[in-house]
């Protein structure tokens, strides 16, 4: 039964998973997250509590580059390899990198822009990582070393035939784009776990803590009417990251070659509750949380949220399995492995072939000689061979004169048919360039209307997520003696606020908290007014 350790691993934790396969069922045997401060006592820590010390190890690669060539989709596999390395390197040259620094792999696409020309998907990881990590387990069988975003795709069913695309959220944020059954894209978002997680670690002092921290809250939508953030403290620290990755995601979706049908979401974020229902709430299309597909059968009394926070290294272990793309994998196999078949034949049956062609000609040349029975002269052998030469060439000139002929006659009646198809083509061409043209001026119009009406969506859904995060930051400022008696949003991003306090000192360490934590930008205050002992102050300023 074949099984394969899959290892996510980021700067502060790794995400393990054990997978086998047993006739044709998929099960995950051992899984779990571990933080750490040495990376390598805590790969030898989950090898121990696995017993992997003799399975095949498959892990991801780091920092991995993804770029797109186009080329005409005529040239062989030689000249492609070709083509694809130099254009990797004029792309090096161009930043200032030295090529030899990255090892390289790539995935041939059909391009949806253009039929006549293959996609190239060209990823380059750094040497120097990849030794760094194939040292660190050389006692151990690491036999893959993949990219996530290509491997995620994994986790999902052969049978789904949607456009979709996967939004990995750990450490950086991934969208795999899958168009026509096929990985067509991979972008990569700075935004991500790191920066949820590094937030509350500096309040708790803890990786561990912040990582449970997040699993035990949920997220308010729009809809709700209170944002409980007495309860959720954490909120104010866990929104901004995940409205940013959702306005660049609505973005990617918009610039879609194709109608993208659904989304999936996995990763570290995926332990928030009510995240997918928080994104299905911003983006064009349904959102879920991608799970195994085979999950069901292994769960066993087990929460399948269990399974789904390992996402990451259990789409590993599968590409480790043999599943996926097998060039994306930046361990080159040993030498035996790329042994071509043909060494395989056994050399002794060629010479039995041989033995029997001879046997075969032997025979014919008793039979010839049977046929003769009486003697022939010398000369007669000459004028047999003569006749017998002039009228084999005789008849090869005929048929070949018959042939030639009707293969004239033949292309003779193409050509014209071709040229008057040619003519009729033609005038349809003409046709269609007069009707191009008169088109042309409409599609621009419509164009601009659409990116101006893409340019409104996105400012309206970001001013929509910022009220609510305003209001969780003041709520976390305003002090205890202080009141807040309005806020008004007059124009699109100014605020106006109202508040009152029996002290001015109050107020001014709310009007200095809104500057200092960047709450408003622009701020201006009245001076505050005092009656009946009250202080009224009202606050301006434009939202960030």
């Amino acid at each position: 039964m074949p099984s394969c350790l899959g290892l996510y691993i980021e700067d502060n934790l790794i995400k393990y998973a054990k997978v086998s396969k047993d006739n044709g069922i998929t099960k995950i045997e051992s899984y779990g997250i571990k933080f750490f401060e040495k990376m390598d006592e805590a790969i030898k820590q989950i090898i121990a509590e696995t017993f992997s010390y003799k399975i095949p190890i498959s892990m991801n690669s780091t920092n991995e580059i993804y770029e797109y060539f186009s080329f005409i989709n005529l040239l062989n596999k030689k000249d492609l390899n070709k083509v694809i390395q130099t254009e990797f390197e004029g792309r090096c040259e161009e930043k200032g990198q030295n090529s030899t620094a990255f090892e390289t792999r790539y995935a041939l696409i059909n391009d949806l822009e253009n039929r006549e020309k293959i996609r190239v998907l060209h990823l380059a990881a750094n040497k120097a990582e990849i030794t760094r990590k194939k040292t660190m387990l050389e006692n151990n069988k690491l036999t893959c070393i993949a990219p996530l975003p290509m491997a995620i795709a994994n986790l999902l069913n052969d049978s789904d035939k949607e456009n979709v695309m996967i939004i990995n959220i750990e450490e950086k944020t991934t969208i795999t784009t899958i168009l026509n059954q096929t990985i067509y894209e991979i972008q990569t978002l700075e935004a991500g776990t790191k920066q949820i997680l590094d937030k509350i670690q500096e309040k708790e002092n803890s990786y561990a803590k912040a990582y449970e921290i997040c699993k035990n809250t949920t997220i308010y939508t729009s809809d709700a009417q209170d944002l409980q953030v007495e309860e959720n403290p954490y909120l104010v620290d866990i929104m901004p990251t995940l409205y940013s990755i959702v306005e660049q995601i609505t973005n990617i979706i918009n610039n879609t070659l194709q109608k993208i049908d659904k989304v999936y979401i996995t990763g570290t974020a995926t332990v928030i509750n009510n995240i997918d229902i928080y994104f299905e709430q911003y983006l064009p299309v349904q959102c879920e949380i991608l799970k195994p597909p085979f999950a069901k059968e292994s769960i066993g009394g087990i929460n399948i949220k269990d399974y789904i926070e390992v996402n990451s290294a259990v789409a590993l272990a599968l590409q480790g399995l043999g599943e996926g793309i097998k060039t994306m994998n930046f361990i080159k196999p040993s030498l035996t492995d790329r042994l071509p078949d043909w060494m395989k034949i056994e050399l002794g049956s060629k010479s039995d072939k041989k033995e029997g062609k001879h046997k075969d000609t032997e025979k014919k040349k008793k039979i010839i000689n049977n046929d003769f029975k009486s003697p022939i002269t010398k000369v007669e052998k000459n004028l047999l061979r003569s006749f017998g030469g002039t009228f084999g060439l005789f008849i090869i000139y005929v048929l070949f004169s018959i042939v030639i002929s009707s293969q004239m006659n033949k292309k003779s009646e193409e050509i014209s048919i071709a040229e008057t198809n040619m003519e009729q083509k033609i005038s349809s061409i003409n046709s269609d360039i007069s009707k191009v043209s008169k088109k042309t001026s409409d599609y621009t119009t419509a164009i601009e209307n659409i990116q101006k009406l893409n340019e409104e969506r996105a400012e309206n859904l970001r001013i929509k997520n910022a009220i609510p995060t305003l209001l969780t930051q003041i709520m976390n400022v305003v002090p205890i003696k202080a009141q807040i008696t309005s806020i008004q949003n007059t124009e699109t991003k100014h605020i106006v606020i109202n508040a009152q306090s029996e002290n001015y000192e109050q107020l001014g360490y709310f009007i200095a908290k809104i500057k200092a934590d960047t709450i408003l930008t622009n701020v201006v205050s009245s001076s505050g007014q005092k009656q009946d002992g009250i202080v009224k102050v009202t606050i301006e300023g434009d939202l960030p």
